[in-house]
């Protein structure tokens, strides 16, 4: 494919990476909706559920900068297809397994086609779209169209449930993935690092096990404490194996990641800002999710449909971002996006048990709003920030930070919730009430009467308080990030261009090669 039929075709590229990730996102919010299902028709556990949904998270998270590296060295759309192939294969093993280990094993399996895609989808954009201000107006898009699965998902997957057998949550990944894999085939060209050094194993055998026991801690560590032996001992033991991954990259003449990059502030604030709004954000929906179900009553569907606002103001911002960073600045636009955000944490924790949806909804439209300004700037700051042709590990880089600031936003909000409800429900209560809101009110249920309703009502209202707790320490965080961009996050690349090669308004050749 010759460099003009490239730039022709950039749009239609830009499509098929949106529809690409689309089927992330969708995976992602789909099975939460599945897994009261998955109890009944699996009789899977408590624990067999949390491994169902993590199995996933420990693998994409571990393998994503490897994947990263492995698609600047051969082929980025080589990477694309490898790992849709291997989504789509996931998911079919997925919907047809007869137990809830072997979900957990196909899960796993779709963690690594996970880990191959989603830096695949940056890294060409940034590789397609060569004018800094185009590039950041594609990467809007891509940004917005993210948030598609916060809204499909959910739906499409209470639908399915009522309509069909549960894996058919899974079997709707097959189409996306088959028009993505044709969609690759005829307007995606192929592109990698025209001077591609030496394999870097030991960086890559660092990263996975630094990465794969640090998400591993921070899932288990409001269920089983953060000062619990096993849990102080895996986060040591992350600590010295990223720790060592630093050294060694530092070290080698054929660095994975070059962790110079995170000198370059355009690059190092951008991605403690996405940090640290996936913190807020994730652990607002957690607590938001269950606010909707176990408070006010509504069922996993009617939840979904009410989740579903801040989808779409974030996928109409998202776009308008762009423009507004060329006017102004990449710096006011983040910062003001995390103080929105923030704000809108703020408002969430006015909501009572007898409030009702409005100031959720409000809620959900203002930090869709801030959301939308945040993420495209930020995402384009990263990418724009690195040469072209380590787009692959950059694209990693970013995804690498929402996996983490997501799973400790899960993670600390989960466990402020549990002890503040634990302390709110008061003396007399039974022992079973205090672990979750869920757990109280299914007793609620079975004593029935007065005292049931008793127990509902104070454990609604020591949810709520637990929840207001929590969505206030994610407003300071979110906050903290707006005074980082202030401080730290330059307004504008330099004049030249971060990106070495950069050339304004012309196609810089990354090594392209015929489709």
């Amino acid at each position: 494919m010759d460099p003009v039929a490239i730039h022709a075709r950039r749009w239609w590229t830009l499509a098929v990476m949106c529809l690409s990730l689309m089927v992330i996102g969708v995976d992602n919010t789909i099975l939460n909706v599945a897994l009261p299902t998955l109890v009944r028709d699996l009789h899977a556990t408590t624990s067999q559920l949390q491994w169902i949904v993590d199995a996933y998270t420990l693998v994409f998270a571990g393998l994503l900068l490897t994947a990263g590296s492995l698609g600047d060295r051969f082929g980025r759309r080589r990477g694309l297809s490898i790992g849709l192939l291997i989504f789509g294969a996931g998911s079919v093993a997925s919907a047809l397994s007869g137990s809830a280990g072997q979900l957990i094993g196909t899960r796993a399996l779709m963690g690594i086609g996970g880990a191959l895609i989603m830096p695949a989808t940056l890294s060409i954009i940034s590789n397609v779209f060569t004018v800094p201000a185009e590039r950041a107006r594609a990467i809007a898009v891509w940004a917005g169209f993210s948030a598609m699965g916060i809204a499909i998902g959910p739906l499409s997957g209470g639908w399915l449930l009522e309509h069909f057998w549960w894996g058919s949550v899974f079997m709707v990944n097959i189409p996306i993935v088959s028009l993505a894999l044709i969609g690759g085939r005829l307007f995606v060209p192929e592109s990698k690092d025209p001077a591609p050094r030496g394999l870097d194993p030991i960086g890559a055998l660092l990263s996975i096990v630094g990465l794969v026991t640090l998400v591993w801690a921070i899932i288990e560590a409001p269920g089983s404490g953060w000062t619990d032996p096993t849990i102080l001992t895996t986060f040591g033991v992350a600590g010295v194996f990223i720790a060592g991954f630093i050294a060694w990259e530092l070290h080698t003449d054929h660095p994975m990641l070059d962790v110079h990059f995170f000198t370059n502030p355009r690059f190092s604030a951008a991605s403690t800002a996405i940090t640290l709004v996936f913190f807020a954000l994730f652990g607002a929906t957690f607590l938001q999710t269950q606010y909707l179900q176990f408070v006010l009553g509504y069922t996993a569907l009617e939840a979904g449909l009410r989740v579903g606002p801040i989808a779409l103001v974030l996928m109409v911002t998202a776009p308008i971002s762009a423009r507004l960073v060329e006017r102004v600045g990449t710096k006011l636009i983040v910062a003001t996006g995390l103080a929105i955000v923030s704000s809108a944490l703020v408002v969430l924790s006015f909501a009572t048990v007898t409030s009702g949806y409005p100031p959720v909804l409000a809620s959900m439209l203002i930090m869709g709003l801030g959301m939308g300004m945040t993420m495209a700037p930020a995402t384009e700051s990263i990418m724009g920030s690195l040469p072209r042709a380590k787009a692959g590990v950059g694209s990693a880089v970013n995804d690498t930070t929402r996996q983490i600031g997501g799973a400790l936003g899960v993670a600390i909000l989960g466990s402020l919730l549990a002890s503040t409800y634990a302390s709110r429900l008061g003396e007399g209560v039974p022992a079973a009430a205090r672990a979750s809101v869920g757990a109280a009110l299914d007793l609620a249920r079975q004593l029935g009467g007065e005292q049931g309703a008793a127990l509902a009502a104070s454990a609604k209202s020591a949810y709520v308080d637990g929840m207001g707790v929590g969505v206030l320490v994610a407003a300071g965080v979110a906050l903290l990030g707006s005074v980082i961009a202030i401080a730290f996050l330059p307004s504008h690349a330099r004049a030249e261009g971060e990106s070495p090669g950069e050339i304004h308004g012309e196609l810089d050749l990354v090594e392209v090669e015929v489709a």
